[in-house]
């Protein structure tokens, strides 16, 4: 009689787990590259932005037959004049604000003052109405004189405990650091951020005046149908980053239009420099709320006494950003992004480990762009259908 022998279950091949093995390699070390060269990598994808955001502006020059790296220098300049003019706006409002800070701390410390009393007035009031009366003045047990007893009796004299002897402090004074070693440690830290960043009009710049040069040369590297694939793609990651920067400027604009008005209407002090703040901040994802309302309830401590116009502050910006970010912001930029939900939450967590605060800010056009090259590249298709919304 014969048994029957369990057939066996047919193994990944060598060859396939290797494949995932290599591809498990692959995916670690370039997060492990991509977290130790972060200000490298950072510094690339900021002037990558900034190039393809100027491009367009470079045209009407081109049309003119100017040369297009005068062209591009021409957009450049303009574009650090403005940025320079901007900075020059806010550090004026901004010193004029470090010099009320004596005024903003004296604030403070009265609030917390007031705070503080009525605590207290609350927790004596509570106390004698949940205590009763024949509780809150109780005797002392029989037995146990009463702490003023002794004071009490005539001709008593009245025994002073000792007082212990005070032990003298010792205190170990550590040497003082060198100004120069202190300098050099505090600059040592942003020597990195400030040396990329010094970097940034310089790429710029040659990324716009090589633009042509850069694209035909790469496209070089692809044959057939491939170098249309890769045209494409390159189009659709410029005009995704464009799409996802302008919208954000524009509902940005919109927001500190609105909150300047306002800050305004209550004359909040420093409103040209609170408005901005307040209404770009209100953008960045998650802690844009708080965020928001800093600036502006800061502000407001110079001058406001009422607690009510504190309270009105906060409600105008968390409804602004609660309809900025329900309403608008999914027509003015969400419509040009098409990322769902659930990749835009996990994109900014994993940026946001990598690359710290930048990150998240940088998390969602680089997922956006990231998608635009799936959309493209016909085996990637299913993984920008996973991305997209």
């Amino acid at each position: 009689m014969s048994t029957l022998t369990p057939t066996p279950t047919p193994k990944l091949p060598v060859q396939k787990q290797a494949q995932a093995g290599v591809t498990i390699l692959a995916v670690a070390a370039a997060v492990a590259l991509l977290y130790y060269g972060r200000v490298f990598f950072i510094t690339m994808v900021v002037a990558i932005t900034i190039a393809f955001l100027l491009d367009p502006l470079v045209t009407p020059f081109l049309k003119l037959r100017m040369p297009r790296s005068v062209a591009s220098f021409i957009v450049c300049s303009v574009a650090l004049l403005v940025l320079y003019l901007l900075g020059l706006g806010l550090y004026t409002q901004f010193s004029s604000f470090v010099q009320e800070l004596p005024t903003f701390s004296q604030r403070m410390n009265e609030l917390v003052d007031n705070a503080a009393a009525r605590v207290d007035d609350v927790e004596k009031r509570t106390y004698q109405v949940v205590i009763p009366k024949r509780f809150q003045e109780a005797p002392p047990p029989p037995g146990i004189p009463a702490p003023d007893a002794g004071r009490r009796r005539r001709g008593a004299k009245v025994v002073e405990p000792p007082v212990p002897a005070q032990i003298p402090e010792v205190r170990i004074h550590s040497e003082p650091t060198p100004l120069l070693t202190y300098l050099y440690g505090y600059i040592r830290s942003f020597y990195d951020v400030l040396l990329m960043a010094s970097f940034v009009p310089f790429l710029v710049y040659f990324m716009l005046s090589w633009r042509d040069h850069m694209r035909r040369s790469f496209l070089y590297l692809f044959s057939g149908s491939e170098r249309q694939i890769v045209g494409k793609s390159w189009q659709g990651v410029a005009d995704m980053v464009r799409a996802y920067v302008i919208g954000n400027f524009i509902l940005g604009l919109m927001l500190a239009t609105i909150s300047c008005s306002f800050f305004f209407a209550i004359r909040l002090p420093y409103w040209p420099l609170v408005g901005p703040l307040s209404g770009f901040l209100s953008l960045v994802p998650y802690v844009g709320l708080p965020m928001a309302m800093i600036p502006a309830l800061a502000a407001g401590l110079i001058v406001y006494d009422q607690p009510a116009i504190y309270v009105m502050i906060a409600v105008v910006v968390a409804v602004l950003h609660l309809i900025a970010m329900n309403l608008l912001y999914p027509k003015v930029v969400g419509s040009r992004v098409h990322l769902n939900p659930l990749v835009v939450t996990v994109a900014l967590m994993f940026w946001g480990t990598i690359w710290g605060g930048i990150g998240l800010l940088l998390a969602i056009p680089i997922t956006a762009g990231i998608k635009a090259v799936c959309d493209n590249v016909t085996s990637l298709h299913g993984y920008g259908r996973l991305l997209g919304d």
